[in-house]
Formats: C-alpha cells, sequence, structure tokens
C-alpha cells in the first residue's frame, strides 16, 4: 500500500494546502462549493480529546518532539502544520491507552514523513530520529506510515483553513491592493497559531481562516473591521453564530499570548498502548 502512495507521489507537484483539490476529480464540480463540503472529513474530533487525558497528553508530547525538529532543521512549516493534522486526525481516531513510549515518536518520524511526501521535500529521518531520541528501522516506519494511510483513509491532501483564504479575501473587497499580502501573511501567522488550541477543533476550517482574517484585519486594518465582518458574515456557506464564537477564542489565544506555546513537561511521562503489532 505504501508503495502505491510512494509512486503516486513521486514526481507529482507539490501539494498547496491552498489549493488541496488541485489535479483531482473533484475540479469538474464547483471548486469552493467542493471545498465546503468535503472540509468536515479533514477535521479532528474535538470530543476525543476531551474525552480523555491520555489524548489530549500524547497530543502535547508531538508537537513538543515535532517543533523541536522544525526548529532544529528549519524545515518548511507547511510540512508542520501538515504532519501536525495527520497527528491530530490519526488520533481521534485511533484507541490510545498507557503502555510503551516510543508510540509518540515513531507517529511524529511517520507523519512529518508523510507530510514531506506530500510537499515533495526531503527530509533526514535519521537526524530527526535523533532529535527525538529513538531510532526505527525503515520497515516498523513503513507500517507506521500505513497505519496512518489506512487511519485517515488516503485524505493526505488536507482541507485546512489555508485552502479558505483565497475564498475570504474576495468577499473582503479590500480597495488598496497593496494590503493584501500583509493581511494574508498576518492571517497565515494566526493559523498556524490555532493549531495548538484544541479548543479550535470544534471549528470548521472555513470558519477558522475567517476569523482569523478578520482578526488580522482588526490589527492591521481597524477601520475596516466593521464593514467586513458584515461582508464575511452574510456568506451562505458560514454560520455567523460559529464565526463569532471562533473570532473570540482566536482573539483570547493571542491575548494571552499563546501562539507559540507548547508545553509537554506535564505530559512526557505518559507511555501509550501499542497500536503497531511490532512485539
Amino acid at each position: 500500500m505504501l508503495l502505491i502512495f510512494n509512486g503516486l507521489t513521486k514526481g507529482k507537484m507539490e501539494f498547496d494546502l491552498e489549493n488541496p483539490l488541485t489535479g483531482f476529480e473533484e475540479h469538474h464540480f464547483d471548486a469552493v462549493s467542493a471545498l465546503f463540503a468535503s472540509e468536515s472529513d479533514h477535521m479532528p474530533s474535538f470530543l476525543a480529546f476531551k474525552s480523555t487525558d491520555v489524548r489530549f497528553c500524547l497530543r502535547r508530547h508531538s508537537l513538543s518532539l515535532i517543533f523541536q525538529a522544525q526548529s532544529a532543521h528549519k524545515f518548511d512549516r507547511y510540512i508542520t502544520y501538515l504532519a501536525v493534522n495527520y497527528i491530530d486526525r490519526f488520533l481521534s481516531e485511533q484507541v490510545v491507552t498507557v503502555n510503551k513510549p516510543w508510540i509518540v515518536r515513531i507517529l511524529v518520524i511517520a507523519s512529518l514523513s508523510l507530510a514531506s511526501k506530500m510537499k515533495n521535500v526531503d527530509l533526514s529521518l535519521s537526524d530527526i530520529q535523533r532529535d527525538v531520541g529513538l531510532f526505527f528501522d525503515a520497515q516498523s516506519i513503513h507500517r507506521m506510515e500505513s497505519l496512518i494511510l489506512t487511519t485517515l483513509e488516503w485524505r493526505l491532501r488536507s482541507i485546512t483553513p489555508f485552502s479558505f483564504l483565497h475564498f475570504c479575501m474576495s468577499i473582503f473587497q479590500l480597495g488598496d491592493s497593496s494590503l493584501t499580502q500583509p493581511l494574508k501573511r498576518r492571517a497565515s501567522d494566526i493559523i498556524f497559531s490555532t493549531q495548538y488550541e484544541i479548543k479550535l477543533f470544534e471549528y470548521k476550517p472555513s470558519t477558522i481562516a475567517a476569523s482569523a482574517l478578520l482578526c488580522a484585519a482588526d490589527e492591521l486594518i481597524p477601520l475596516q473591521f466593521s464593514s467586513f465582518l458584515a461582508a464575511i458574515s452574510e456568506c451562505q456557506y458560514l454560520t455567523k453564530e460559529e464565526l463569532m464564537n471562533a473570532l473570540a477564542a482566536i482573539r483570547e489565544m493571542l491575548i494571552e499570548g499563546r501562539e507559540s506555546t507548547v508545553d509537554s513537561e506535564s505530559c512526557s511521562t505518559l507511555t501509550p498502548k501499542s497500536v503497531l503489532d511490532c512485539e
């Protein structure tokens, strides 16, 4: 199965998080409608993490290891974002209990490997394994990659908030085109930051995208915030109540300075039960 995946990705254009449906049959339909119709299939479960402290702490430990590797090797942060998305969705579906300490590390390595393949970037897995503190043979990593592929039903072209940025920007109708890129960059930074917050799992990617752009607009062009909010609230694909709730949650996150905080100290001793039969 993994050989099929490697064959599909080899030599292909790199996956663009802002255009996840590029090159696929979904483009025979209206692209925007297809994105909104499919986004729920790419969301982690808020309730899965809320129901157990084990999953919550395993996630924080995983994020700590991923951002440690990203900091050390300076690879594209979109690879990091994709890998975290895979981990969140994987943990949402898999039953994990306390046991063996290596599962978090092999999950991180396999997720980074899959994300790098989607982005057509070569990562040194040996260097990353050195960072996370354990070495695995190629067969074990491939088996974990296969398990992730199966669990996610091969949906690695993740539909994320980045997929909706262009659509939401078009609703804003900026009068000054020079503001487009600064607004998009700030919104993107906010979207990267929202991945830390489990409470935002309950909001769809499109809602996160719209809320991030509103936050960016409030910071950069506050005089236009009210008109932007009115325009985007009328979008047929978005629910105003959810938009306002997500906006409040993101604002709270920004005010409290949680944009770049991953603390796994309280969770680093947890050891989840193996989901691989590698005895």
